[in-house]
């Protein structure tokens, strides 16, 4: 994430992207945000090993996320199976209802798991989790190949950017944030029995 794309760094383009979206989002919808590659960036075991839930999942979160976002450095290594893992054994642990893991990466998994094997034992075992993964600026086949498997085995959805504009576009899609939406959810099937669990994965922060 520290390569440049259009005279900026991929890092700022996301993190200026996920706030623009946050900041639309019903105060109804539980987010939190967990980060990889931020730590540890000379050490392979230790930088594997890296990946922290940096706001817990909470109602009427975007504030916080953005804060602690602003703070985030690229510096390390791409633990996506990991950070998945521990997404949906610790982060979500408690929580009833339909969640969603946003996973915004700019490559793939270098921490020798494969996140399309995990995912589909996932897929097989936990009805209520969704993987949606962003591909943002990927020339990888390999990675693409393992990102779009772990989006669909998940009943996910697989989004690619290439820039700012279609990042934020993305972003917008996998949330459904409408730009015309007062409470920033798009109108349709909203369950107000519970609020949608939803979870991101800002990743690959090299």
């Amino acid at each position: 994430m520290n390569d440049y794309l259009g005279g900026s760094k991929k890092i700022d383009i996301a993190i200026n992207a996920i706030a623009s979206i946050t900041s639309r989002l019903s105060p109804l919808i539980h987010t939190g945000l967990r980060v990889y590659g931020h730590k540890n960036g000379f050490n392979q075991i230790l930088g594997c090993n890296a990946s922290d839930l940096v706001s817990p999942i909470i109602p009427n979160n975007a504030e916080n996320i953005n804060y602690v976002l602003s703070k985030i450095r690229a510096t390390g290594w791409t633990p996506i199976t990991r950070s998945l893992k521990n997404a949906v054994n610790y982060d979500f642990a408690g929580i009833t209802g339909q969640k969603r893991i946003i996973l915004l990466t700019d490559g793939g998994e270098n921490c020798d798991e494969r996140p399309c094997d995990y995912a589909i034992n996932l897929g097989q075992t936990r009805y209520d989790i969704k993987i949606d993964v962003i591909e943002f600026a990927i020339d990888d086949p390999l990675a693409d190949s393992q990102l779009k498997c772990t989006a669909l085995t998940t009943s996910g959805k697989l989004y690619k950017a290439d820039d700012a504009e279609s990042l934020t576009r993305s972003l917008e899609q996998a949330l459904n944030v409408s730009t015309d939406a007062l409470f920033g959810f798009s109108s349709e099937s909203y369950d107000h029995k519970f609020a949608e669990e939803i979870y991101f994965q800002a990743t690959n922060l090299r």
